[in-house]
């Protein structure tokens, strides 16, 4: 029988307790089998696996992803070796399992024995194995919550088997022995979400030397001692430290900084070294130094005498006279500017790798992670069913299977329909079980890519708590039904108990990301189709702003940088605020709302940190749009502030971050103003604020935009006649027009509080009350300043020799 030996990489998250084999299509070609058939796994041991086809990303490399169960059950870590080959099976008559700890069986119902066969239905099983279920959950001690875990004790033909309907599953009370080996509990690779690179830099660092020293030693070079992990606080800092030292299997220490501190003289550098003496006895070891910034501060900043003998004593430790063998030192800190230089130099903390904020993908992974046990209810509206039937189309296309046809006739019968119960129920009288099921897999994968959209700025510990805060309000929904004098909880009342798409929704309200706690940052609610009129302006936004931030590989593709900075200015309720808020909320990014007047602080230097702050938070946010509103408040012309000189420090400040030495990717500065003139001209250059776009006051087309915008959801008498409205507003601004709109509805509740419908002369009355706010005098002056900043551009182009 043709076998084929192949490299283990690790599982993708949704993949985790599912027994599945994930490989490419040439390998499946070569073993002559389908995804779903079912291959033998051997390492130190054999076991089997359900087959599924790996993604394109992973063609052509020679790997197989299976989960750590798998690779429990087969003897194998990441990047071993295994041979795989087609499996011979049976369908099992009975099989006897039995948990690795004592667990309360009411987790599953009235009848476990039902419940377990139909989780675990379809799956292949070997003697020996030990099999996750998922779903149901158990804590061990302070350790993360862990799938309930069983052993497959005996299995009836002996040899692998599949679980079908017929199969008869026993369930002992017992807890057996000899698998103490999975009951650590521990983080592994598939814990971790949407830190692939990161984690693959600190694989490299720490995994290499530990696992293959004589790679070092053929090279000729000391390996690296000690990685410096650094991020904002629930990025994964401690967990990947865990999980490495876990899939090695080397011992683990941690220091954490205010324990090993002493008031008694040399005792602090004491325990510090029999912590070091401990790791190299117990060798390959990881110590884990968890906030090191609190027990190694900048010596040259710290008066205690205690923090600048543990800081040498830890720097003796990690590169001194003495060898320490196969000891790797992690650090882990969110202020690493505060931790001392000496320790971040090569042979003591070799690499520093920041372990950011998750990008989309990211979260969607982290998601998957925090609710892969989770009862996740499947939400039938359009939003969701229609992408997941896309998906499902597209999966049977690509494995042949001619039902993806059947999906299109589904697609078109439930576009039309509205409600989630009809929808469910025309699904459910066309597509076979199996197929159903799938589809709900897919929909809970559509509503957690959702979901990873709406969270912008979470870190892994903030998905976390929404996962959690969702599952308590499902929990709210069923206390009521609860009878408290009762031991036990109904089995149909367990049943009933699932998270909904609303329970997450209603907690995004609750849950800040922390990411961004000292900076506001929000996705604002305004779409395009609130600005009314303006299409010049959109146009020329959308171009500055939006396509660098949705298409960035467009730009990278010819070569070119995109815009810096947008500078909106015009008169004063012309839409400036409204159009930074449309484009940031079109783009998908974040948005950092800065009033300037607030920056600005009596003491020296606090103004310019809060501009550093500003942008620090916008670069671990990206993509993201940094708004500076009445920009010409912080930003006035250098040379005539005689005062403390703050505003020319934040002017500084700014020209140096907007084209620094450093990059500002996927971040775009947008200020609004309505005193461009004032405005300091080191701004207004290219490389900054590229764009310079003038709002002008809305026309007449434009005036009908903002007022149907304005009374969509008003009750119009029939002699309203908004296009008139637009001819009599001459020089209204879009906000004046929002005034006039609400000071007729003012008018017409002023005569009778019960009216019906708001009435022609109720808006002429409003007209005569609200004055316009753009003057001539206003015009002529933006209209100079156009003309200068025009003839500015030509200047520029002449001295670069084109235009």
């Amino acid at each position: 029988m043709e076998e084929i030996a192949l490299k283990v990489n690790q599982a993708y998250p949704s993949d985790s307790g599912r027994g599945i084999a994930r490989l490419d299509p040439e390998t499946m070609f070569r073993l002559n089998i389908s995804p779903g058939d079912i291959i033998e796994i051997e390492g130190r041991k054999k076991t089997v696996a359900k087959v599924w086809r790996a993604p394109k990303r992973d063609w052509g490399k020679g790997i197989i992803r299976i989960d750590r169960f798998i690779r429990e059950n087969a003897g194998v870590g990441i990047g071993d070796t295994v041979k795989v080959r087609k499996a011979d099976y049976s369908i099992a008559k009975q099989i006897i399992l039995a948990p690795l700890k004592k667990i309360d069986y009411r987790l599953f119902g009235a009848d476990p024995e039902s419940y377990l066969k139909h989780q675990f239905l379809k799956r292949p099983v070997v003697e020996g194995d030990i099999i996750p279920l998922v779903g149901a959950t158990v804590t061990f001690g302070r350790q993360p919550q862990q799938p309930v875990l069983l052993a497959v004790v005996k299995t009836d033909p002996k040899t692998a088997v599949i679980i079908d309907e017929t199969t008869k599953i026993v369930l002992r009370d017992k807890p057996v022995r000899g698998f103490e080996r999975f009951g650590k509990a521990g983080v592994t690779y598939e814990d971790i979400g949407g830190l692939k690179k990161e984690l693959q830099k600190v694989r490299e660092v720490i995994e290499l030397p530990l696992k293959y020293p004589e790679l070092f030693q053929k090279l000729g070079i000391d390996p690296p001692k000690g990685v410096l992990l650094y991020g904002p606080p629930g990025t994964g800092k401690t967990l990947i430290a865990k999980a490495v030292a876990n899939e090695i299997g080397a011992s683990f220490f941690t220091i954490n900084g205010p324990e090993i501190m002493s008031k008694f003289y040399g005792e602090s550098e004491q325990r510090l070294r029999e912590i070091f003496e401990e790791a190299k006895e117990n060798s390959p070891s990881i110590i884990f130094i968890d906030e090191i910034d609190a027990i190694a501060p900048r010596r040259d900043e710290v008066t205690g005498e205690v923090e600048r003998r543990v800081v040498a004593q830890l720097l003796t430790l990690m590169d001194g006279l003495e060898e320490r063998g196969q000891v790797i030192v992690i650090g882990a800190t969110n202020r690493i500017e505060a931790v001392d230089p000496a320790l971040r130099r090569p042979g003591r903390f070799d690499r520093e790798i920041e372990i950011g904020v998750p990008d989309r993908e990211g979260r969607y992974e982290i998601l998957q992670i925090h609710t892969r046990n989770m009862p996740l209810e499947p939400d039938y509206s359009l939003e969701f069913v229609v992408p997941s039937l896309e998906s499902l189309r597209e999966m049977l296309r690509e494995n042949g299977d001619v039902r993806h046809a059947d999906i299109e006739f589904i697609i078109e019968e439930v576009k039309d329909l509205e409600k989630r119960d009809e929808i469910r129920s025309a699904i459910e009288s066309i597509l076979p079980g199996d197929l159903r099921e799938e589809l709900e897999r897919e929909i809970v994968k559509t509503m957690l890519r959702y979901l990873a959209d709406q969270t912008h700025g979470f870190v892994g510990a903030d998905i976390e708590a929404l996962c959690k805060e969702a599952a308590m309000k499902a929990l709210r929904r069923i206390i009521p039904h609860i009878d408290l004098n009762e031991d036990t909880i109904p089995p149909e009342l367990l049943e009933n108990l699932r998270v909904t798409i609303d329970d997450f929704r209603e907690s995004l309200k609750e849950i800040e990301p922390s990411a961004m706690r000292e900076v506001f940052v929000e996705i604002p609610k305004i779409t395009w189709g609130d600005v009314g009129g303006l299409d010049d302006v959109k146009r020329e936004i959308i171009e500055a702003v939006e396509w660098p931030l949705k298409y960035p590989e467009k730009f990278k593709k010819f070569g070119i940088k995109p815009p810096k900075g947008v500078l909106l200015y015009g008169p004063p309720g012309t839409g400036k605020t409204l159009i930074a808020k449309a484009v940031a909320n079109e783009s998908q990014a974040n948005f950092i709302s800065v009033k300037g007047s607030e920056l600005l602080s009596k003491w020296l230097g606090e103004s310019e940190k809060a501009v550093r702050k500003i942008f620090r938070k916008a670069k671990q946010v990206a993509p993201c749009i940094v708004f500076f509103d009445e920009i010409d408040a912080i930003a006035q012309m250098r040379g005539f502030d005689e005062g403390s000189r703050a505003v020319e420090r934040v002017v500084n400040q700014i020209l140096t971050e907007m084209d620094g030495l450093e990059d500002l990717d996927g971040v775009v500065v947008i200020g609004a103003t309505n005193r461009p003139d004032i405005l300091d001209p080191a701004l207004l250059r290219p490389g900054r604020f590229d764009r310079l776009v003038y709002v002008k006051p809305p026309d007449k087309t434009s005036r009908l935009a903002i007022f149907r915008i304005h009374t969509k959801g008003m009750p119009l008498a029939n002699d309203v006649d908004l296009e008139e409205l637009a001819e009599v507003t001459e020089g209204y601004a879009g906000a004046d027009i929002e005034a006039v709109c609400r000071e007729a509805v003012m008018l017409a509740l002023r005569e009778n509080i019960n009216v019906e419908r708001i009435e022609m002369r109720h808006f002429l009355e409003a007209i005569r009350k609200v004055k316009p706010s753009i003057t001539d005098s206003m015009l002529s002056f933006y209209e100079r300043f156009e003309e200068k900043a025009k003839e500015v551009k030509r200047t520029q182009k002449a001295m670069l020799g084109y235009g």
